[in-house]
């Protein structure tokens, strides 16, 4: 018996779900980020999409991230029960039945994909369905209890978007839809590692091997400063290819600087508790502003040069 079987086995009586633990199965903070590079990639790309159809699109993107996130949480209600961080969330705290959960999470999942290819093209679509897949399988389901590289394989899952809002208005993906997921595959390392420092507790408590509780510290720290290492040079690559103008790539410049300054920052850190980690919870805090700024500069600056 699985872990979700188990859980439908043994799970405490519950009464009607409300609205909120519904929403809550979505991971709406998730969902923001997600939204926000994908309408910043429909935004930058070439063509035109009526508005209506547009909206339809966002729509469609913002509810498939809800339900590979529901399908996530379905999967994973057992280790989220151990954590504090996730103990709260409806399935652990027997708000919801597993099997209502996950028929709702299959509904918008099929529903989203159906919808997002009437809607705007196939293309789009496909890649709608990959997101979801890609997140569910390869990410929950195969990586995550196996292997400290499940951040780092995983972060394709949350890049995908970009490609998906690029598709849903151009039709097809380019260079630059693909130099975005990059970023975003990149980012998503020193993002997440930076939380698992100060949640390594957690973390080593539901036996979720991220690399502070198998490798140490340390080498997390290493680590985040190398993929910061690696990621400053991809966001200022579209400048330099002649994709975007030099307002965004000004922008990637200065922020890049200072998500550095940040990752040494980090890397020089010899905390080793939570508490003490000012600098670690400084750049997870950062790295989504970090984000949030950069794809904000794409679309200035093709609103410039336009």
């Amino acid at each position: 018996m699985n872990q979700p079987d188990a859980l439908i086995a043994t799970a405490p009586d519950t009464a009607f779900a409300e609205w909120r633990d519904y929403f809550a199965l979505l991971k709406p903070r998730v969902m923001i980020l997600v939204v926000f590079t994908a309408a910043c990639a429909m935004a930058v790309a070439p063509g035109t999409i009526h508005p209506f159809l547009g909206f339809v699109a966002i729509l469609c993107i913002a509810v498939a991230a809800g339900a590979a996130g529901a399908l996530n949480q379905w999967y994973e209600a057992d280790i989220d029960a151990l954590m504090k961080r996730t103990a709260s969330r409806p399935l652990p705290a027997g708000k919801m039945e597993p099997r209502e959960a996950l028929n709702f999470a299959i509904a918008l999942s099929v529903g989203s994909v159906t919808m997002m290819g009437l809607a705007t093209n196939w293309v789009a679509a496909f890649w709608l369905a990959v997101s979801i897949l890609f997140y569910v399988i390869v990410y929950t389901v195969w990586l995550k209890r196996r292997t400290p590289q499940n951040i780092v394989i995983g972060g394709a899952a949350g890049a995908f978007p970009v490609i998906v809002g690029w598709a849903a208005v151009a039709g097809d993906t380019s260079l630059l839809p693909w130099l975005l997921f990059a970023i975003i595959f990149l980012w998503t390392p020193p993002h997440f590692w930076a939380l698992a420092l100060f949640m390594e507790a957690d973390y080593s408590k539901a036996g979720v091997p991220m690399l502070p509780v198998t490798h140490g510290l340390a080498h997390t720290r290493k680590q985040i400063l190398g993929y910061s290492a690696l990621l400053v040079p991809i966001t200022i690559a579209p400048a330099v290819l002649g994709l975007t103008g030099w307002a965004y790539g000004g922008t990637a410049v200065t922020l890049g600087i200072i998500f550095l300054a940040m990752a040494v920052k980090v890397a020089r850190s010899h905390s080793a508790r939570a508490s003490d980690m000012a600098a670690e919870k400084q750049l997870f805090k950062f790295s989504l502003l970090y984000l949030a700024c950069l794809f904000g500069a794409l679309v200035a600056d093709r609103l410039l040069l336009a």
